[in-house]
Parts: C-alpha cells; sequence; structure tokens
C-alpha cells in the first residue's frame, strides 16, 4: 500500500457514499448492527457539529475505516474527548490503516485539549491489543445503560 492511496478525512458535509462506506463497517463492530447506511439525520448532525467527529479512512477512494469522536462536558469532568466508535474492515488490517486513523484521533484531541477516553467490549480481544500498544491504559470502571426507549 502507498501512501498516495491511503487518506484520513474528517468528513465536513454529508454524502450517500460516506453514509454507505460506514454502514458498511458497522458490523465488524457489533453483530447488532446492520450494515445498512449510516442515517442520514444521524450523520449530518455529526458532521455538523463541533462537539463531534467523523473520521474515515479511504483506501483507493473507499471507505474501510471509520472513528467518530465526541466532546463530552459536564462539571466533573470539565471536557474530555470519547471515541464512540472505532472499525476498520478486516480486510485490510495489519497494513497500519488503523494507526493512521489512530494518529488522526489524537490529533483531535489534541486541538481539543482533551485526553481520549472509551469502552471496549471483553469479546474485543484484536482491539484491546491495539488500544494497548497505542498507549491505552484500561479502567477500572463498570459500565451501565439504562433502556428507556
Amino acid at each position: 500500500m502507498s501512501e498516495m492511496d491511503l487518506s484520513i478525512e474528517r468528513l465536513s458535509e454529508f454524502s450517500e457514499a460516506d453514509a454507505t462506506g460506514i454502514g458498511r463497517l458497522m458490523p465488524f463492530l457489533s453483530e447488532r448492527l446492520s450494515g445498512d447506511p449510516i442515517d442520514t439525520k444521524v450523520l449530518k448532525t455529526i458532521i455538523s457539529s463541533p462537539y463531534h467527529e467523523q473520521l474515515v479512512a479511504k483506501l483507493d477512494g473507499r471507505i474501510v475505516g471509520a472513528a467518530t469522536m465526541d466532546l463530552l462536558m459536564g462539571p466533573g469532568m470539565i471536557k474530555e474527548g470519547y471515541l464512540e466508535d472505532f472499525v476498520t474492515d478486516p480486510a485490510v488490517r495489519g497494513r497500519g490503516i488503523g494507526d493512521k486513523v489512530w494518529q488522526e484521533m489524537l490529533a483531535w484531541c489534541r486541538e481539543n485539549g482533551v485526553d481520549l477516553s472509551f469502552t471496549s467490549k471483553p469479546s474485543r480481544e484484536l482491539a484491546h491489543r491495539f488500544y494497548k500498544n497505542h498507549g491505552a491504559d484500561e479502567r477500572n470502571t463498570t459500565v451501565y445503560k439504562v433502556l428507556v426507549n
């Protein structure tokens, strides 16, 4: 893979192709996700919000990686970066694409003056190894969820 073939982009406008490309990757992140294009309203909101960033890795123009970043704010945490989704196509893993997306995520955090937090299911062992190899420390916490809708 040459550097010319790969681009890491911060989406600034909506396109159906991007919604389809990101959606295609979602089942690799979680078996509960369908692979359908990302909902137009959701992706437009992420792209237009100053509190979110949608990153994509494109190889020869095709989306092969994606990450969604959020700025979280509150009186207790003040301001923190949160990684919502991070996935690469298994067909291109091991080619440094995840590394490039990771570096762009860290650049975004530096630009926003925040540290990076995220959760990851215990079953995602390859992801955990990636995170630890890239300087992430495991935190001792419990995640809760309340189903409202």
